[in-house]
């Protein structure tokens, strides 16, 4: 097949939406199919192009045997809602008019969390006159309104009109599709209340590179530059430190252990983005000594600072529409062996406890993820036991190689051939699809 995917996020991105895309892409090239992603230069979150990269009208590359075509944005940085709007509008526009004038695709695909590359998808679906393949990482405008970016709970007249444009957008979009799929069932439910019909959504959740994401001994320079020696007991947070994450919780934490005379309890974020800066701030303001803020690192950095941390914590605002999130960083947690500190509800919470991965707490209180923390670093038996059964449960249903196949099989129905996966491979027709495995995962657990 003949694949054209719009992704506003690619490698040498590390976030999630680029490092999905790319380990599907580059397994379907490795199955013998053709795949274009349409992207822009490497710039998040900072809104500053990467070295090595220029945002021209038109770049093109090889990545892995992915034919990645980057265009020109706007680019602006991971904070403020309009100029990162103007920055997707400008990508929807840019990107369609280079898929224009490429082959006529078998599938086109186009993933969020930003649903103008959705639309993206959606126009250059009708152009080339091929089925339309969406993705539904995150729900808009659900997901801007729950971190605030609109007016929080009091919207003023103007944002409520812009809602309301981007929720009639939002629900054309869905009908614009052949197929959709998510990364987990909470969205799934979520489409169905839309009015998406059923048998017109699939779940395919997010995975892990088991290739990068492989058990290792502990960094003791890292845990140094991290203020935790030998003895201590390091909670890490690695990924994207955006207005969703309300990280402010780990200051609040690190206060907690400090009064309660819990010195060996150490805390460190390691990443960048929006708030990062308003929690330097605030560490500067009133600094308790026990918590480090890392900056962004390489994604190849990301195993060794896992494997260098006792416990990976993940988090979420306590908001009900980060129910239906699936963060892809508790598979890589997992597989790194390590524990998981959890403060999301709903389906994530579920996909832990079905592991055996690690411990849950209550978003955003701070004295629960101390009380979690303080009983692992307690029972060092338990954590490892946590990472034992996670790592395993990870390898048996999140391994990308498996989760490939079976989205080639979704593509290969819609375009009406036939996959080149045999019936024993990974993904191959006699394989139960993501939900048959996710609905008996849920009865054993049950």
């Amino acid at each position: 097949m003949k694949l054209l995917f719009f992704s506003h996020y690619y490698p040498p991105e590390g976030n999630a939406p680029a490092s999905r895309v790319h380990a599907l892409c580059r397994r379907w090239v490795a199955a013998g199919h053709e795949v274009t992603v349409v992207t822009c230069a490497p710039n998040v979150p900072n809104g500053v192009v990467y070295p090595g990269y220029r945002n021209a009208w038109r770049n093109e590359e090889q990545v892995e045997g992915v034919r990645v075509v980057r265009c020109w944005t706007y680019v602006a940085a991971n904070q403020g809602t309009l100029r990162r709007i103007a920055s997707y509008v400008s990508y929807m526009l840019s990107a369609l008019w280079q898929a224009l004038f490429f082959p006529r695709p078998d599938v086109v695909l186009a993933t969020s969390p930003q649903f103008f590359c959705g639309w993206a998808g959606v126009w250059a679906a009708r152009f080339h006159r091929r089925p339309l393949v969406l993705e539904i990482r995150d729900l808009w405008p659900e997901s801007i309104q729950a971190v605030g970016a609109f007016g929080g709970a009091s919207p003023d007249r103007v944002q409520r009109v812009l809602i309301r444009a981007l929720c009639w957008l939002e629900r054309r979009m869905y009908r614009g599709a052949e197929r959709i799929v998510t990364v987990g069932e909470g969205y799934k439910q979520a489409l169905l209340e839309r009015g998406v019909a059923p048998e017109r959504i699939d779940v395919v959740p997010n995975g892990v590179e088991t290739e990068l994401f492989q058990p290792r001994a502990a960094d003791p320079a890292l845990r140094a530059e991290a203020g935790a020696g030998e003895r201590d007991f390091l909670v890490a947070y690695v990924g994207t430190v955006g207005m969703a994450h309300g990280l402010d919780v780990v200051l609040r934490a690190a206060h907690i252990a400090r009064a309660r005379g819990l010195d060996r309890l150490r805390f460190a974020l390691v990443g960048d983005g929006a708030e990062l800066e308003t929690l330097r701030a605030k560490l500067h303001a009133d600094d308790p000594g026990n918590v480090r803020l890392l900056g962004r690192r390489s994604k190849f950095e990301m195993p060794a600072w896992l494997a260098s941390a006792d416990a990976c914590l993940v988090h979420l605002k306590a908001t009900e529409t980060f129910r239906a999130v699936l963060p892809s960083k508790i598979f890589e947690a997992l597989a790194m062996e390590r524990p998981i500190l959890l403060g999301v509800r709903g389906q994530a919470e579920w996909v832990l406890r079905s592991c055996g991965g690690g411990l849950c707490f209550e978003p955003e209180d701070a004295g629960a993820l101390v009380e979690c923390a303080t009983d692992l670093m307690a029972r060092a038996d338990r954590g490892a036991s946590f990472g034992r059964d996670g790592r395993a449960s990870v390898l048996a249903r999140y391994h990308f190689d498996d989760l490939a196949g079976r989205y080639l099989q979704r593509l290969a129905q819609v375009a009406g051939v036939a996959a080149s996966f045999g019936p024993d491979a990974p993904g191959g027709p006699d394989a139960p699809d993501g939900l048959e495995r996710e609905s008996a995962a849920r009865n054993v657990a049950a």
